[in-house]
């Protein structure tokens, strides 16, 4: 198999590549390999829509400026207490 084919059918290293990028720095020749995927691939670039979009999700919530207290609200709190208490009297002694 030539090179070109092994660049165009290899999503394997197409993710690995994407992720890397996400990560930090990839070579002048991973690029050219990953442009050249993605030209011809569809699902790697969604893949690597998807990659961006949770990469930025995931740095956004641990941002300093964005903690904010998570609670659970009181009305699924109540019901998933009910159930709890459910599955203890089903059990029994």
């Amino acid at each position: 198999m030539n090179e070109l084919k092994k660049i165009l059918y290899n999503c394997r290293k197409a993710t690995y590549l994407i992720e890397k990028q996400q990560i930090g720095r990839i070579t002048l020749r991973e690029k050219m390999e990953l442009k050249i995927h993605l030209t011809g691939c569809s699902i790697c670039k969604t893949f690597q829509r998807q990659s961006i979009l949770i990469n930025h999700m995931v740095k956004n919530l641990f941002k300093a400026d964005h903690q904010t207290e998570l609670k659970l609200d009181d009305k699924f709190k109540n019901h998933l207490q009910k159930r709890i208490e459910e599955i203890i009297e089903k059990k029994g002694p």
